[in-house]
């Protein structure tokens, strides 16, 4: 993109922004903002502030759920600003709870600081950026999930056939009404169910749900629209809107 990329940077610790700030300073980027806590990015009326294209909120996650946490207050407010997300290690439930939240970039630290900046780039444009190691966990899961050993483990915690299809459903996306018309049940049945699941699988809400039918090989993977490609080999700038690999 030829215009420049607003930068803003959130961290818990100043040494973390202001190691950021050094990777990130240069011709392609401009710093807009350097804050400690996500409620600094929303203006007066509780949006975020320069909510436009070309804005990436970068967010350091650390090995903690302070990045989680902030990337679901954020993105419940964003509208065209993307989001990145960098963890200090891999964890796979993490990446998926990132992308359910709606975070646009998953960066794990282990990786150099140009394919850092690039995939940054990238997340500007609007694509889907994720560790390599996603692909690996998602290549292991097919196959359990064609095999029908999802069954197993929702027989395990005694997930009904009705509580299987609407987990799916959660999977998707979707929200209770809309289930409910799915397979024409009234919006207080779904609700019954939701929390039937929630409390079988002994989770606290939809996204750990969602989580643990991931993990389990419940569903179809493409529902993650993802697809690796290294950004450090991304010489040509791609087309947006297809799965980009940190």
């Amino acid at each position: 993109m030829s215009q420049l990329i607003k930068i803003s940077l959130l961290a818990k610790y100043e040494i973390a922004r202001e190691g950021l700030r050094n990777i990130l300073s240069g011709e392609s980027f401009q710093i807009e903002a350097s804050v400690a806590d996500a409620s600094a990015l929303f203006d007066p009326q509780g949006a975020i502030a320069d909510d436009v294209d070309g804005h990436v909120i970068v967010v350091d996650g650390g090995d903690t759920g302070f990045g989680l946490d902030a990337c679901r207050r954020l993105a419940a407010k964003k509208v065209h600003a993307k989001l990145a997300l960098l963890f200090d290690h891999y964890v796979f439930e993490d990446v998926v709870e990132a992308f359910q939240i709606g975070v646009d970039a998953v960066i794990v630290k282990e990786i150099l600081c140009a394919p850092l900046v690039e995939s940054i780039k990238l997340a500007a444009l609007g694509e889907k950026v994720f560790p390599s190691q996603l692909v690996n966990n998602l290549t292991s899961w097919v196959p359990a999930a064609l095999g029908g050993d999802w069954k197993s483990s929702a027989a395990s915690v005694g997930l009904s056939d009705r509580e299987i299809e609407i987990l799916e459903s959660i999977m998707a996306g979707m929200a209770n009404k809309v289930i409910a018309r799915q397979f024409g049940i009234c919006e207080a049945t779904v609700k019954v169910h939701v929390k039937a699941i929630l409390r079988k699988l002994g989770v606290e809400n939809r996204t750990q749900a969602a989580t643990w039918g991931v993990k389990n090989g419940l569903g179809e993977p493409v529902q993650l629209t993802l697809r690796e490609v290294r950004p450090v080999r991304a010489v040509v700038r791609p087309p947006p809107y297809s799965g980009r690999a940190a």
